[in-house]
């Protein structure tokens, strides 16, 4: 199906584009969002698209990873039509999930929704009970203990039986294991924050760093691939820590970092060859000389870009 076209218009706060459709529109959310699973589910039905006939919940996992860094990408672009375009790209996943679920009488989209409403209710008791919370500390805290008790729960309801042998109960149980370590890290720390296992304040994990950073430097010299490879895992978490500390995503952090490197490295390349050569026939010196002209040159481009933007 071809994408509607619609006109946009400059947001002068951002610098960017605002998506302002000409006309509103005469659909409430939800009625779009029917509209959306409708659609979804013609196409998956016998004379429907082939290819999303074929598709299954482990053959999306690759679109559902991509739709949700195209996102990040997005928001980073300051493009707020590209923004929703891609927000409803990974909305689509979900409802593509959902419907192969259906379609084997497992859930559907409505147990979605359900689920995800009923938890943000029942999550939030100091606004839709009658707990208190007077700051956004025990806001977390109240959250991870309400999650505590809801996988309790859920273990007390199961119809599987538990043996002697069941491992015990964690804050830390549903950090998923499959996200990106710095990602994890991130969440493994944060977690444990939330009830009071922290750092005092960032000089302490700053020092925390220095001593892991040491101990890698130990460990080149006198130990093993295997000792030097935990060493550096240490050092890594303890950054990871300090992004947490800052209420920085590492994740974002990291992606931000690479960005800047590949924008540098590039320009490295285009100015090797506008001297004839590869910059793989750059000298090592020169090659030092043209990345500090690179860093330069990305700074300019940065006091040039308007407010608002990344």
């Amino acid at each position: 199906m071809a994408p509607v076209k619609r006109k946009l218009k400059k947001n002068p706060a951002r610098g960017g584009k605002r998506w302002k459709p000409s006309e509103p529109p005469a659909l409430t959310p939800g009625a779009w969002f029917e509209k959306l699973v409708a659609v979804q589910e013609r196409l998956r039905a016998p004379d429907g698209c082939p290819w999303d006939r074929e598709q299954t919940h482990a053959t999306l996992r690759t679109y559902l990873l991509e739709e949700a860094y195209e996102v990040l990408d997005a928001r980073e672009s300051g493009n707020d039509a590209k923004f929703a375009e891609e927000m409803g790209d990974l909305l689509l996943q979900i409802v593509f999930h959902s419907e192969i679920a259906r379609e084997q009488q497992r859930f559907d989209i409505s147990d979605v929704i359900r689920e995800i409403h009923d938890k943000m209710v029942r999550r939030h008791p100091h606004v839709f009970g009658g707990k208190k919370a007077k700051n956004t500390a025990e806001v977390l805290k109240n959250w991870e203990q309400i999650k505590k008790e809801e996988r309790r729960n859920t273990e007390e309801n199961s119809s599987s039986t538990r043996d002697s042998t069941a491992k015990a109960e964690s804050l830390l149980d549903g950090v998923p294991k499959g996200i990106p370590a710095a990602l994890q890290a991130y969440q493994l720390t944060r977690r444990a924050a939330r009830i009071g296992f922290d750092w005092d304040n960032l000089g302490g994990i700053i020092a925390k760093m220095h001593e892991e950073s040491a101990e890698l430097q130990g460990a080149l010299q006198s130990g093993t691939s295997k000792e030097t490879e935990e060493e550096l895992g240490d050092l890594l978490f303890a950054a990871a820590n300090v992004a947490r500390f800052l209420k920085i995503d590492p994740e974002i952090a990291l992606k931000r970092a690479n960005s800047k490197f590949s924008e540098r490295f590039r320009w490295m390349e285009r100015a090797a060859e506008q001297s004839g050569r590869p910059l793989a026939d750059v000298p090592r010196a020169e090659m030092e000389d043209l990345w500090k002209r690179a860093k330069i040159h990305a700074g300019r481009r940065r006091s040039q870009t308007p407010r608002g933007q990344p």
